[in-house]
């Protein structure tokens, strides 16, 4: 049985991942925490968890927790997921990995050194509509897939639209960047399961609107070990009614088109024409990423598909885009 304690109880865990690790057999909620000692107790309260704390190296050290959770913003990642692999606790970490590229080395030498596990939130490449899409390439519906292009472009959220009210994900120091590290490592982490690691990569970063200190439009290029060539555009100060949530992969005899966020139907072009494809998503997002680390943390299952050295990978290729 494994007995998680989580590092941060907030949006995320409300439905994407903390009630899976109640549902996933073997698995089971002993502590939370977060600063403010009150959230935390009514987080636990209302998820009937029994501890709650408002220090992560009390909870870390408590011997009821044996795995540890980290969903606070990214910028204590590395301490906390350390922490918990130097107790030898895994270290289950939200994505993405950490605020930079060093941070995740920080991390990685730590798990290789303690030989405690450290896996990261990648739960995409666990979902049925993104396993249709590895599963249409590698039955060659497109032949030899040769390029891949990302267009993600938004408005700006009411709460950038002033100092008082930016959000987390726009702080450097407490997000590593802007949205494009919260929202891109998502998309160029699935290209990495499904075409190879990132080996080249560029990219220009801009702060166009100047809503706030950090970029709102991204541009890169780069190459997977597997010879597809990639490209995408992430801008998140667009005109209001401009919204694209769309990648796309062009192979030697046709193309795939899909969203990251939107779940939008699956279209596929070839020779035979174009075939539509849906996939249901599980109640609570994380579910099967969640289940297969716990399966293997009690021995009855594989090794999990999104750890540390796949996750710091995709920091990598960020932080070179960003330059």
């Amino acid at each position: 049985m494994i007995h998680w304690g989580f590092i941060g109880c907030g949006n995320v865990t409300e439905k994407k991942s903390g009630p899976a690790f109640g549902k996933v057999k073997g698995s089971g909620v002993a502590a939370v925490m977060r600063r403010n000692a009150e959230l935390a107790k009514d987080y636990a309260m209302r998820h009937n968890i029994n501890k709650w704390y408002s220090d992560a190296h009390a909870l870390i050290n408590d011997n009821d927790v044996t795995a540890v959770y980290v969903s606070t913003p990214p910028g204590s990642h590395a301490e906390y997921a350390i922490a918990a692999m130097k107790a030898g606790k895994p270290v289950y970490v939200e994505k993405p990995m950490a605020a930079s590229y060093e941070e995740c080395v920080a991390m990685s030498e730590v798990a290789n050194e303690t030989g405690v596990p450290c896996f990261v939130a990648y739960y995409r490449r666990t979902l049925p509509y993104f396993l249709r899409v590895k599963q249409l390439l590698e039955s060659r519906e497109i032949g030899e897939p040769g390029e891949v292009k990302i267009r993600f472009i938004i408005p700006p959220y009411s709460s950038d639209l002033s100092w008082e009210t930016l959000p987390w994900r726009v702080k450097k120091e407490v997000a590593g960047a802007g949205y494009f590290y919260d929202l891109a490592s998502h998309q160029l982490d699935y290209l990495d399961f499904i075409f190879g690691e990132i080996t080249e990569v560029s990219g220009t970063a801009k702060n166009v609107a100047g809503l706030y200190d950090v970029e709102d439009t991204v541009d890169g290029e780069w190459l997977h070990k597997s010879g597809v060539r990639g490209s995408g555009h992430w801008e998140f100060a667009a005109p209001v009614k401009e919204r694209t949530d769309e990648i796309e992969i062009i192979g030697s005899r046709g193309s795939i088109r899909f969203s990251t966020f939107h779940f939008t139907p699956i279209v596929l072009n070839n020779a035979s024409g174009e075939k539509v494809y849906t996939e249901e998503n599980p109640e609570n997002i994380q579910f099967y990423l969640i289940q297969s680390i716990v399966n293997y943390l009690n021995g009855n299952g594989d090794y999990p598909i999104s750890d540390f050295r796949s996750a710091m990978r995709t920091n990598w290729v960020m932080d070179k885009m960003l330059g």
